[in-house]
C-alpha cells in the first residue's frame, strides 16, 4: 500500500498523521494496521525505528471510545526510556481526537504523584510491568474495561525477567481483548508467549522487504585487557560525533566510562545501577550531543532512540548472533551511513565464528597493531547541558526557557538545541562555546518572571 488512506482510517486521523510529517506508511505499519483496525491480534517482528509505535498506536486510538472514562489500551514496556518514548508518539498521534489521556506508569520515581493522576482517570496506559503490578494490587489501577493490551519489545521483557510479572497483570484483565505482540526477535519463548496470550494472531514479518542497511563492519582481535586502549583509538581515528559502545556488566561500563574520561574523552556509563534521575540526565545529555560516547549494557540501551548514530563498538562479541545484530542495527540508519567495530580477544574467537554462521561474505578484520598505535585525539561535544530546576509541574514550558535565553540571556536561537522537559526539571543544549555566557545569565534572570536554580550538566 502507497498512503495512510488506503489502510481505513478516520479523517482526523488521516489530516493529524499529514500534520505530523506521515507520508507513507512503513513496511511495518502497511502490514500491521488493517489487522489492528479490524480488532484480531497481532504479533509482529519489527525493529527499533521502524514504526511499529504507529503500527500498533493507531489502531489503537481510532479504536477509543472517549467519551468512556476509562483505561481502554495498556502498553507493556521494558524499560523506562521505551515508556516514555511511546507515550510521546501516542500523545502526538492522540491530537486526532479531543481530550484523550495517556498516563505513564513507570518504576524509579515516586508511585504517589502517579496515585493521584490515576484518581482522574485515564484512556491509555503505558508502563513497565512491575510498577503496573504495583498499581493493580494497591487496587490504583482498574483494567476491568480494558480492550487492547500491547506487549512493546516483548524479547526484552522476557530476558529482562518480566515473565511472572506479565502473567500476573495478564491475569487480572479481560479475557476477551485484543492482544498485540511486538518483539525485534523471534525465539521460542516469543512464540510460546503469543500461543498462552493470543487468538489466531496476524503473523506480521517485514525484515526482508527492508533494504539492508549501508553498514560497515570491522572485528579486531585485542588481547585480554587492552579494551580501553582499543576503544581510545577507534575514537580518536574515527572521531564520531556520537558512539554507542556496547559492554557486558554494569561495572565493566564504569570502569571504561571512567578510563576515558580520565583521557579527555566525554564518555557516561548507562546501567541499571542508576537511579532515574541520574538516567535521564545521561540519555538527554547522549541525545543533545552533550557527551560523545555512551557506554551501555545490551539492557539499559532498549528502547534508545538516537536517529544520527555513526558508530557502534562491541567492546565484546555479543553472546549471539541475535544481540549483535540488534546492536549494529542502531547505526546505518533512514539511509545513513553507518560503521560498527568489534573487539575480540582469543579466548573469544568462537563467538565471533558464530557470528560468521549464514553470512554471505567473511568477516572483515582490521589490523590492530596499527590500531593501537592511534594517539588519543579526544572529539570534544559539539554541546553543553544545562539543567534547570524547573519542570512541567511548575508550569515551565519549552517557549518559557527559549525566550528566557535568547531575550535577556541574548544567546543565539540557532546556538539553542534539544529541551528536554520533565516534571521537576529541565534540559537545554547551548552550542559548547556560549554554555557558560548561557548560565551566568540564567543565574542571573528569570524564567516566566521566577529564579530558577540553574547548573552545567
Amino acid at each position: 500500500m502507497s498512503s495512510f488512506q488506503q489502510l481505513g482510517l478516520s479523517r482526523p486521523m488521516l489530516t493529524n498523521l499529514e500534520r505530523l510529517g506521515y507520508k507513507t506508511p512503513t513496511p511495518v505499519q502497511t502490514s500491521a494496521i488493517p489487522p489492528v483496525m479490524a480488532g484480531r491480534d497481532v504479533i509482529a517482528m519489527a525493529k527499533t525505528g521502524s514504526g511499529k509505535t504507529a503500527a500498533f498506536g493507531i489502531g489503537l486510538l481510532e479504536h477509543l471510545n472517549v467519551r468512556h472514562f476509562a483505561v481502554q489500551g495498556l502498553i507493556l514496556c521494558p524499560t523506562r526510556e521505551l515508556a516514555d518514548q511511546v507515550a510521546k508518539a501516542l500523545r502526538e498521534l492522540a491530537r486526532a481526537q479531543a481530550n484523550v489521556k495517556i498516563l505513564t506508569l513507570c518504576g524509579g520515581v515516586a508511585i504517589g504523584p502517579q496515585i493521584g493522576s490515576l484518581s482522574h482517570g485515564a484512556h491509555v496506559v503505558v508502563g513497565t510491568p512491575g510498577r503496573i503490578q504495583d498499581h493493580l494490587r494497591k487496587g490504583t489501577l482498574s483494567l476491568e474495561h480494558l480492550r487492547t493490551l500491547v506487549l512493546d519489545e516483548a524479547d526484552r521483557m522476557l530476558d529482562m525477567g518480566f515473565q511472572e510479572a506479565m502473567d500476573d497483570i495478564i491475569a487480572r484483565i479481560p479475557g476477551q481483548r485484543q492482544t498485540l505482540l511486538f518483539s525485534a526477535t523471534w525465539p521460542a519463548s516469543i512464540r510460546s508467549l503469543s500461543e498462552s496470550y493470543q487468538r489466531e494472531p496476524v503473523d506480521v514479518r517485514v525484515t526482508d522487504g527492508e533494504p539492508a542497511p549501508d553498514i560497515q563492519e570491522t572485528f579486531y582481535e585485542i588481547q585480554p585487557g587492552q579494551q580501553t586502549d582499543a576503544l581510545a583509538a577507534v575514537l580518536s581515528d574515527r572521531q564520531p560525533a556520537s558512539c554507542l559502545a556496547f559492554c557486558t556488566t554494569r561495572q565493566q561500563c564504569d570502569e571504561l566510562a571512567a578510563a576515558l574520561g580520565e583521557r579527555g574523552f566525554s564518555a557516561v556509563a548507562l546501567h541499571g545501577d542508576l537511579d532515574q534521575k541520574d538516567r535521564d540526565a545521561v540519555l538527554v545529555r547522549f541525545a543533545n550531543q552533550s557527551v560523545t560516547v555512551l557506554v551501555a549494557t545490551d539492557v539499559a540501551a532498549r528502547g534508545l532512540d538516537i536517529k544520527a548514530l555513526p558508530l557502534v563498538i562491541n567492546v565484546e562479541p555479543a553472546r549471539d548472533s541475535e544481540i549483535h545484530t540488534h546492536r549494529v542495527g542502531r547505526t546505518g540508519r533512514a539511509g545513513e551511513q553507518g560503521e560498527a567495530v568489534t573487539f575480540c580477544t582469543p579466548s573469544q574467537g568462537h563467538r565471533v565464528s558464530r557470528l560468521e554462521v549464514g553470512r554471505d561474505a567473511p568477516l572483515s578484520w582490521g589490523d590492530a597493531v596499527a590500531l593501537m598505535a592511534v594517539p588519543d585525539r579526544p572529539r570534544p561535544p559539539a554541546m553543553r547541558t544545562l539543567c534547570i530546576a524547573g519542570g512541567r509541574k511548575e508550569k515551565v514550558r519549552p517557549g518559557d526557557i527559549l525566550g528566557a535565553l535568547t531575550g535577556e540571556a541574548g544567546v543565539p536561537g540557532a546556538a539553542v538545541g534539544k529541551i528536554d522537559l520533565f516534571d521537576f526539571q529541565c534540559f537545554v543544549a547551548i552550542e559548547a562555546s556560549l554554555a557558560s555566557k548561557a548560565l551566568r545569565q540564567l543565574e542571573q534572570g528569570r524564567i516566566k518572571g521566577r529564579k530558577f536554580r540553574v547548573r552545567l550538566a
